[in-house]
């Protein structure tokens, strides 16, 4: 076991791990706005990794100006969902608005499914690199496509923490994921920043489906597991802090990457990769109940 060998290993786990944290960053940002776990969350990131494929295959955009049209039409598709199915999260005449909440993602995720499957196929498709090629650093061999979708996602996770900690907009989400009612008394709409924070919630998902899809591929069922590591990454960290979502994403990634690249039985490896997350979940709870970076939440009311 050479030592190129461990550091290829820990470079292939920081992307996935900054994949990881894109995904879990959004599901945190509506998580703390609107107050409902978005079971829809893995079948936006797989929308956005075909919308790239087609902006690329039918419009000749290049793969980043592709990652960006992809965010821009997930950005307002989540709107439009979000104002035709969660409008009734904030009317009093919904009683029960957490299992509502549950219910129309859950269901909504099944329809993305679905939709994808009669639209693309259910053939896997890949789409052309971002930078064809790898890169040698003595003996260890990177491909260029992992080496932008770390740099990309990097750059997108700070241009989040500028947005939420140095804009006007960005406090005014951080007021209203605190009170409602204080952040209506100084002239904040709720409602608008529910829209907000549901359209960049879909927006980085759709940005790392467009980074992953040509280091893998894209399958209408891609977003499944995601989405779970998604619910895991943001237990971890903390509900409802964009921080922790970010240091567990990156630190469930290279735990994944290192466990499966050390597993004593490489033909069972994988198999056991998505046990070994729990694993690190059940551990951290035991010790630490709230996550890395928790803080109290309030059911929507």
């Amino acid at each position: 076991m050479t030592w190129d060998y461990i550091f290829v290993q820990v470079a292939n786990g920081a992307v996935i791990g900054i994949i990881y944290a894109l995904i879990a960053v959004g599901v945190t940002l509506i998580f703390s706005i609107l107050k409902i776990v978005n079971f829809a969350h893995g079948d936006l990131y797989m929308l956005g990794g075909y919308c790239a494929y087609y902006f690329i295959a039918l419009l000749g955009a290049p793969p980043l100006l592709a990652m960006l049209l992809s965010m821009a039409t997930l950005f307002a598709l989540a709107i439009v969902l979000e104002r035709l199915l969660l409008t009734p999260l904030y009317s009093d005449a919904t009683e029960r608005k957490d299992e509502y909440g549950l219910i129309i993602t859950f269901g909504l995720a099944f329809f993305l499914r679905n939709i994808a499957v009669i639209i693309f196929g259910p053939y896997p498709l890949k789409p052309p690199s971002f930078i064809p090629g790898v890169q040698h650093i003595g003996e260890m061999t990177v491909t260029n496509d992992r080496l932008f979708a770390g740099g990309v996602g990097i750059v997108l996770i700070l241009a989040l923490l500028y947005f939420m900690h140095r804009t006007i907009w960005g406090q005014a989400l951080d007021a209203v994921s605190q009170s409602r009612e204080s952040a209506a008394i100084v002239g904040i709409n709720s409602r608008r920043f529910n829209s907000v924070a549901f359209g960049i919630g879909a927006a980085l998902a759709a940005a790392a489906g467009a980074l992953i899809a040509p280091i893998f591929s894209l399958a209408p069922d891609m977003g499944v597991l995601p989405n779970i590591h998604a619910f895991v990454i943001v237990i971890l960290g903390g509900m409802g802090s964009v921080l922790g979502s970010i240091f567990a994403g990156i630190l469930l990634g290279e735990a994944e990457n290192l466990f499966t690249a050390f597993f004593p039985d490489p033909t069972r490896a994988l198999a056991y990769t998505n046990a070994f997350g729990l694993l690190i979940l059940m551990v951290v709870l035991i010790v630490r109940p709230q996550g890395f970076f928790g803080r109290r939440h309030l059911r929507m009311e």
